[in-house]
């Protein structure tokens, strides 16, 4: 059996001032004209766009600017659709994989692709003792959140719910803490869920949400 990991070849980008982690949630409004098409061919083939954080440039293109962005970024998958009018879309979108890329090109119109191999998923990883305490904090947040009726386009969270899981429960506490792109980046980019969740934890004893 072959170990090599998976590829795409000519994944379409979407640098974003943001960091997507797998399992979480990414409303975007769709505009510029050279996502448009981009969006409609992946929402039609049912295939998965690839989210990178942008570190040079701007989310809208700019005529003569430049855009860099990290290697390391996930694939989203579309979950609700709408073209509301000509030349603006509404979509919802799933983090699905992770992936690192190994080569890029920007084509004419200014649509990034990439060829990219996938990166392996968190493994799973049940949650230590001594970090019960940043599960137990997620599970009467999200208790709170069901309480006051919000709509599932309101949550910030999507289910289900498994908060005896490290990677999960660190993913969601990374969406929800005010923490630096960059950190989030660097979050998103270990491999080991335990040591997230670990760097999560003396984030939220600092600010006493758990300890």
């Amino acid at each position: 059996m072959s170990s090599k990991p998976l590829t795409l070849s000519s994944l379409p980008l979407f640098p974003l001032g943001a960091v997507l982690f797998p399992g979480g949630l990414l409303p975007l409004r769709i505009f510029e004209v050279r996502y448009l098409d981009m969006i409609r061919k992946c929402h039609l083939a049912g295939a998965p766009f690839g989210v990178v954080n942008l570190s040079t440039g701007n989310e809208v293109q700019k005529p003569g600017g430049k855009e860099s962005f990290s290697q390391i970024g996930t694939l989203a998958t579309i979950t609700e659709f709408e073209a509301t009018q000509p030349g603006l879309m509404t979509i919802r979108c799933t983090g699905a994989q992770r992936f690192r890329i190994t080569a890029s090109n920007q084509l004419k119109h200014g649509l990034w692709v990439a060829n990219v191999e996938r990166l392996a998923a968190d493994m799973a990883v049940p949650i230590p003792d001594d970090l019960k305490p940043t599960a137990l904090a997620l599970g009467k947040l999200i208790q709170n959140l069901q309480q006051r009726e919000l709509t599932p386009e309101q949550m910030p969270l999507a289910g289900p719910w498994q908060l005896d899981d490290c990677g999960w429960v660190a993913n969601r506490w990374c969406e929800l803490l005010p923490l630096s792109i960059d950190v989030k980046q660097r979050m998103m980019e270990l491999d080991n869920p335990l040591v997230r969740l670990e760097l999560v934890s003396d984030v939220l004893g600092r600010t006493g949400i758990a300890g």
